[in-house]
């Protein structure tokens, strides 16, 4: 489920949409994707022009590094399972089984942790997909994530026309 437009401090226009920005202090505490043009606005703060040149910058070049003060919230087993998607690099996919091998978990669980993301792009859930297929996207299967997913993978190269 998309989240509303409304409820970030900043917005940046996407290929696939738009993504939206919350900050928590001096920290980044949400970057969502937005399946529409985001709307105009957004409160003046030096880290929001820190994360919106950074994510123009992956738009353009998906090596371009994501280096942001975070605030993470999740469990300790979800934030486990974020460090492990931090380390699939660029152009690479691994499936929700191989990531559920290190925290000792399951895909399932994994898939969980995936929904819950608070940071795309950072935490590129994006990278993980199913072993039989390209898997769901926060929580979705079919329709608007599931495309972002293929655009994000297709932008990184690592689509090769599959899926």
């Amino acid at each position: 489920m998309m989240p509303e437009p409304r409820s970030f401090d900043a917005y940046l226009p996407a290929p696939f949409g738009g993504l939206g920005i919350g900050i928590e202090g001096d920290r980044v505490a949400r970057i969502s994707f937005l399946s529409t043009a985001p709307p105009s606005g957004s409160i003046s703060h030096p880290l929001l022009d820190q994360v919106r040149d950074q994510l123009r910058r992956y738009m353009e070049d998906p090596h371009a590094r994501l280096q942001l003060p975070l605030h993470w919230q999740g469990t300790p087993f979800q934030q486990r399972v974020w460090q492990e998607l931090r380390r699939i690099p660029v152009g690479s996919t691994r499936t929700y089984g191989e990531i559920a091998k290190r925290p000792n978990s399951s895909a399932r669980a994994v898939g969980g942790a995936c929904r819950t993301n608070h940071l795309v792009l950072i935490v590129p859930c994006h990278r993980v997909v199913a072993a039989g297929g390209l898997g769901g996207f926060s929580g979705e299967t079919e329709g608007v994530m599931p495309n972002i997913k293929r655009w994000l993978l297709n932008h990184e190269g690592a689509l090769n026309g599959e899926w």
